[in-house]
């Protein structure tokens, strides 16, 4: 069976755990060449590596902070010496800090801006040049946080917000150029993440999980196919959209 991203290279960021390391094995699967990202967690990055290439996948960990722009330049230019070409962009690199408005300082804000909103702009203004003629895929990481209101999560919210309206601009801006800019929101995702702000098997999760029509949260791989299909010319007549995975909780 023809796989639906053979030939085809894409970057993939904060790829070495949870949602990010789903990614890059999914479209590996489907054929794609990878560049695994990652900001500090080497070690995760090359088991998803050797993981891919395990699988007779082929796939490079690149090192770089999203939040700084010579490391986001860096890390085309690595993955253009790597394979040659760049057809498809996950930006999934992001970072979350909950805080009431009252501990809100300048610090935290930018923290997260800096990283879930202009890295992920200075990451898709980078992929944009490199792209074919045929154009490319970015497919943003959003959540349902951009819509929901959850207390204590006014910065992380708003830059959620931020990335479902990129989303739609970039789409009008770079489709005469063939590249499609869509968006998958998940809801709460059973990921190291999760696990290590103590969401897991917390009582925050089990009103999430009574309040969600198909009854559990969300697993990694759960997220991983839509990217696929955002990846992929299965969706070549779809762009600025933003998809809400979630078990049908919608915040």
């Amino acid at each position: 069976m023809s796989k639906k991203l053979e030939g085809k290279v894409a970057v993939v960021t904060g790829a070495s755990k949870g949602i990010g390391a789903a990614i890059a094995l999914h479209l590996a699967e489907e054929g794609a060449a990878v560049v695994v990202n990652y900001a500090s967690s080497k070690e995760g990055a090359e088991r998803v590596v050797a993981e891919i290439k395990g699988n007779g996948g082929k796939a490079v960990a690149v090192q770089a902070n999203l939040a700084q722009e010579a490391d986001i330049r860096r890390l085309f230019a690595e993955t253009q010496q790597a394979f040659g070409r760049l057809d498809i962009l996950v930006n999934n690199a992001g970072v979350y800090q909950f805080a009431p408005l009252q501990e809100v300082t300048a610090d935290l804000f930018h923290k997260q801006f800096n990283v879930n909103v202009l890295g992920l702009l200075l990451a898709s203004q980078e992929a944009a040049k490199r792209f074919g003629p045929e154009g490319g895929s970015i497919v943003n990481v959003s959540s349902v946080v951009a819509t929901a209101s959850f207390a204590n999560s006014s910065i992380y919210s708003a830059t959620k917000a931020a990335v479902d309206s990129i989303t739609r601009t970039l789409a009008s801006e770079l489709g005469p150029k063939k590249i499609r800019v869509n968006a998958v929101a998940p809801g709460m995702v059973e990921t190291e993440g999760l696990h290590s702000a103590g969401f897991a098997e917390s009582d925050f999760r089990k009103q999430i999980e009574t309040a969600t029509p198909l009854g559990r949260i969300g697993q990694p791989r759960d997220i991983s196919g839509a990217v696929v299909y955002f990846a992929s010319d299965d969706s070549a007549w779809t762009t600025g959209q933003s998809l809400k995975i979630s078990g049908g909780n919608n915040g």
